[in-house]
């Protein structure tokens, strides 16, 4: 037909718009901030806990040596997975199982899952000196939950809600999109 098109090698960006989903994931805004306040980097052994599709662990198979992602719903890991292989990520390994069964010591753990006071002690227990936690929580309720836990446990503990609003410009004017700008809270703890 004449007509030009352009092939694009999916990036993580494209997996958020465009890949099959489990739930709700995280916003690449949250990412970015969990990525950001960790200083999550290639040398990083990271664990990732509450996949979902796998969002989170694509991002981060990206930047760090290697991922290791729990989910505790068996589908939901193999949605993670087959995202993860579309991905094209030999660094990140799902793991149909909970957490709490992980062994090892790590840089980073990421935590987007119902969490309880175990989860942040388990946190401390297998994080590097110098090593993060960061829990995304969705509401308020369950952000005291970890703050806490944190708090009695790790030096420095940050909460942050990133608010984000998208801009619209049209003939008539330029104003901020309609869309919601909280999607949670981002706890950062650094042992």
């Amino acid at each position: 037909t004449g007509a030009q098109f352009v092939l694009r090698i999916p990036r993580p960006t494209d997996f958020f718009v465009h890949g099959k989903r489990s739930g709700a994931p995280m916003l690449p805004k949250d990412i970015g901030l969990v990525i950001a306040y960790t200083g999550m980097n290639r040398s990083d052994e990271v664990l990732d806990a509450g996949t979902g599709s796998g969002i989170a662990a694509i991002y981060f198979g990206g930047i760090a040596a290697h991922v290791k992602t729990y989910e505790i719903r068996p589908d939901f890991s193999a949605l993670a997975l087959k995202n993860i292989k579309e991905a094209k990520l030999d660094n990140v390994e799902a793991v149909a199982a909970d957490v709490l069964t992980a062994e090892g010591i790590y840089d980073v753990i990421h935590l987007d899952l119902q969490i309880a006071t175990e989860h942040v002690a388990f946190a401390y227990d297998h994080l590097r000196a110098g090593g993060y936690l960061a829990c995304y929580t969705p509401f308020l309720e369950q952000m005291a939950i970890v703050v806490d836990a944190a708090q009695a446990r790790f030096p420095e503990v940050h909460t942050h809600e990133l608010i984000e609003r998208e801009m619209t410009r049209s003939k008539r004017g330029t104003r901020p999109s309609t869309s919601v700008s909280h999607s949670g809270y981002i706890t950062i703890a650094r042992k």
